[in-house]
């Protein structure tokens, strides 16, 4: 009898929850555990179909706007990590809505910077994805000052006010290579180009795809575990194939193919920033059940970020930073 070879798996790391991530999870489950009346969610909490059913079970409500929360129920409304614009905090404010704004520090970062650009009399370009709802949040604080770019081809028709400066901004959870591409033809357009003091594309998102180019040379292919509307997932995805290394995204191990594994012996496997880590050791198990395998883990570096909590959530739920 021909036993199966031994395949080696190659797990990415850092990979999983980052700490905007779990500090949104935290924050809609401390808030059902304390709101006297239902608790609501504007869109998805983190972009994770697992995360996001969970938190149903448990009462959460998701809704796409506020005008989906009925009036005067008493009801408390979660913002996502993604971030929300101005007029949607305006319109919580109108209804009497409590809010929690679970907002990831990160991306509010973005959006002080964009605040200090628009004063500062600005045209600002964002780089980011066109629908996605953290570039939507950005594109609201500074409406008539900031346009979306997507490509380094999009700056070619960009048609910026010659008498003002020229500033960036990017989605934070783009690929660097590409965003650097986006930012130079900026640069070449506007030789004056301002940008942030510091990055914004996040730690994790960066990290996550450092983890996968330490990964995708020796892997056969890559597993990356993520849901279809997560940006950062995505890019991972799109990393591995831009270095020739077939990637597949899969919601669970559900989702694993045999002709995904047919001719792999080593196989990377990572997931996204939003996705939960649980799914991963699944993925790992179905592996073993299909003949031994080796787990290796590729670290790159340690993540150690923490983000308290929401001012919004009771002061007795705050003693340490989540």
């Amino acid at each position: 009898m021909n036993q199966n070879p031994t395949v080696t798996v190659l797990l990415a790391s850092p990979r999983s929850y980052c700490a905007g991530v779990e500090r949104a999870i935290k924050t809609v489950e401390r808030a059902l555990e304390h709101a006297t009346g239902p608790v609501y969610v504007r869109k998805q909490i983190v972009h994770n179909l697992h995360v996001v059913a969970e938190l149903a079970r448990r009462g959460a409500i998701f809704v796409d706007e506020l005008d989906d929360i009925p009036p005067g129920d008493g009801a408390t409304v979660v913002f996502s990590a993604h971030g929300v614009s101005p007029a949607v905090r305006a319109e919580a404010d109108r209804r009497g809505l409590a809010v929690i704004d679970a907002t990831c520090p990160l991306v509010r970062k973005v959006h002080h910077e964009a605040e200090r650009f628009a004063r500062a009399g600005d045209a600002i370009v964002l780089v980011g994805h066109a629908g996605h709802e953290e570039a939507e949040g950005t594109l609201g604080v500074a409406p008539d000052a900031t346009v979306l770019v997507q490509t380094a081809q999009d700056v070619a028709t960009l048609d910026l006010p010659a008498d003002k400066p020229v500033s960036v901004l990017t989605q934070t959870t783009l690929a660097v290579d590409e965003t650097t591409e986006v930012i130079d033809a900026l640069r070449a357009r506007y030789p004056e180009l301002k940008t942030p003091a510091s990055e914004d594309i996040c730690y994790a998102t960066t990290n996550r795809q450092n983890a996968v180019r330490a990964v995708i040379g020796d892997a056969d292919i890559l597993l990356v575990l993520g849901s279809a509307n997560s940006s950062n997932s995505q890019r991972l995805v799109e990393l591995s194939l831009r270095a020739g290394t077939p990637a597949y995204l899969i919601d669970s191990a559900a989702d694993l193919k045999p002709d995904m594994l047919a001719h792999a012996t080593t196989i990377g496997v990572t997931a996204g920033a939003s996705t939960p880590p649980e799914l991963v050791d699944q993925v790992v198990d179905v592996l073993r059940a299909r003949g031994p395998v080796q787990v290796l883990e590729r670290e790159t570096t340690t993540e150690t970020m923490r983000f308290a909590p929401p001012r919004q959530l009771p002061a007795q739920r705050q003693g340490q930073s989540t």
